[in-house]
């Protein structure tokens, strides 16, 4: 897969780099590139204890993101998924090392463990105090002798760097590390593996499936299981959790591992806290990008019993911008709408044809959602199906609530419907059309010149006509041509949908942004739909 990348041998140095430059003068790196990649404070007080903590690149922000008052003194930077070399670990603690001493932050991976220990004990003879503490937080393989370090690796960094910012000294540091390392528990879900630069990708996770507790570096999970959404995701991922969650209240990291977007992970965020053991979570830190791997498309949660003085901790201000912040849980606060835009409900009334008609346009638009998406992915954002079907559904669940039997509040109640329920320019428009209708029928019109009447007045205030590649170029003609019968409309709908296909130059509409060649040969989406609903129509 292509990458915004130069040569996989620079990489690291060149990202580093990059941070760097907008790091003000808060922030330096060592000489020593391409072997030495260390970020260090400039404004370090070294009568503090230092922080260093670091392994291989791939997990950005983590580390050199977290380097900066408040968090981390240091970070020595490996080449992607490989441990720094003991030299660079070194040469990170000699450049920030005072009377002090330092804390090493290390996650249990043997590279990290071996040279990061290396260094130290080489640190020790120069007469340094270091000492070094090792994440192990991942639960996902509950017989795995040595857990993994994972993203609960950024608790230690957040309340360890609180404490040596406020003057603690390296016993009480390092007691802490270790209480908040024996406390905190983590695990990981993805739906696919990362792309490690220069190699191909391994795609291990076939579709329809998600791996569960694998690793930062893509390893191996414990298990491939079924994905059916982000509930069910996130209900397995807190079914493993739920065995360490001890009485009290909780703090919760929830990573984006790279490739989820944030709105999936805002998702994410509302099924933790409505889970299982989300009335313990009172604090929590993201979602966001903190412990990454590269791109994969994942998530992990961590969790922390949260007593009153690491939630000061937690809370304390710092300057790294990688750190999201921690805050409160609360519920979530809602508010009537402002006077005016209260919907005013119309009073129901029963008509059994007139509902089985409506639920059987309803069907075929449901029907064809994956055909309308594909089509309109082909010129515009692939959502026409998605649109259209959901404003169906919506309107079929509000049927016993319709004045079905008075067509002309009918089109008015379905036009505020639809713009209650339909997204996009399009609900906008069909809510006009729908509610111009009914002005048209209050005002004497037939069923058939209201709806004409509905059309003419989108054409106005959309700006779009025949010819210009819209729902139109169908709707219209089939329109025109209904008072000869249905079969007549549908035909003429069918006819100006297919024209479509031959205009290239779209006037309205997202494809008026596409190129011609990419317009030639395919329907417009909306227009397609409504010949395939008059089509419909007569088969039923």
């Amino acid at each position: 897969m292509p990458q915004f990348i130069n040569a996989k041998e620079n990489l690291v140095t060149e990202a580093i780099d990059g941070g760097l430059r907008i790091a003000g003068d808060r922030l330096a790196r060592l000489d020593g590139y391409p072997h030495i990649k260390v970020v260090v404070r400039t404004d370090w007080d070294r009568s503090k204890v230092a922080l260093v903590s670091g392994g291989g690149s791939g997990h950005e922000p983590a580390h050199a993101g977290f380097v900066g008052q408040g968090m981390l003194t240091a970070a020595v930077c490996g080449d992607v998924f490989a441990s720094p070399s003991v030299d660079a670990v070194l040469a990170g603690i000699l450049a920030v090392t005072g009377k002090a001493g330092c804390l090493l932050i290390v996650k249990n991976y043997t590279g990290d463990r071996l040279n990061f220990g290396l260094a130290a004990e080489r640190a020790r003879s120069f007469g340094l105090k270091v000492n070094m503490v090792v994440v192990d937080d991942d639960v996902a393989l509950p017989d795995l002798p040595q857990a993994r370090g994972v993203a609960g690796t950024l608790f230690v960094h957040k309340i360890a760097g609180a404490m040596a910012e406020a003057g603690r000294d390296l016993a009480a540091v390092t007691a802490t590390a270790q209480r908040v390392i024996d406390g905190v528990v983590s695990i990981g879900m993805s739906l696919d593996t990362c792309t490690v630069p220069g190699s191909p990708k391994e795609s291990r996770i076939g579709p329809g499936k998600a791996e569960l507790g694998l690793g930062i570096h893509g390893e191996a999970g414990a298990e491939q299981v079924d994905f059916e959404g982000a509930r069910h995701a996130m209900e397995m991922v807190v079914e493993r959790l739920a065995r360490h969650v001890k009485p009290g209240p909780h703090v919760a990291l929830l990573n984006n591992l790279g490739g989820a977007t944030p709105l999936e992970m805002a998702v994410l965020s509302e099924e933790l806290l409505r889970s299982s053991i989300g009335g313990h979570i009172t604090s929590m830190i993201g979602p966001a990008p903190m412990m990454t791997s590269l791109d994969m498309q994942g998530f992990s949660v961590s969790l922390l019993p949260l007593s009153d003085r690491d939630e000061a901790d937690l809370k304390a201000p710092v300057v790294p911008w990688a750190w999201p912040g921690c805050l409160d849980v609360g519920a979530v606060e809602v508010r009537p709408l402002p006077d005016g835009l209260t919907p005013i409900q119309p009073i129901p009334s029963a008509d059994p044809a007139r509902a089985q008609f409506i639920t059987r346009c309803c069907d075929i638009l449901i029907g064809a959602e994956a055909d309308l998406n594909a089509l309109d992915a082909k010129s515009g954002d692939g959502d026409t199906g998605s649109t259209l079907s959901g404003a169906a559904r919506a309107l079929k669940s509000a049927l016993d609530r319709l004045p079905l039997a008075d067509l002309t509040q009918l089109y008015r109640a379905i036009g505020q419907e639809l713009s209650q329920t339909m997204g996009g320019s399009s609900g906008v428009l069909l809510a006009i059309f729908f509610s111009a209708a009914g002005d048209a029928s209050a005002s004497g019109k037939g069923a058939v010149d209201a709806l004409v009447a509905g059309l003419d007045r989108i054409q106005q205030v959309g700006g779009a006509g025949p010819g210009d590649r819209t729902m139109i170029d169908a709707l219209k003609p089939a329109l025109d041509a209904l008072p000869d019968g249905l079969r007549a409309a549908a035909e003429a709908a069918r006819a100006g949908a297919d024209h479509t296909a031959s205009i290239t130059k779209a006037k309205a509409g997202r494809a008026s942004y596409i190129s011609e060649s990419k317009l030639a040969g395919h329907n417009d989406p909306g227009a397609e739909a409504v010949a395939r609903l008059f089509e419909q129509l007569i088969e039923a």
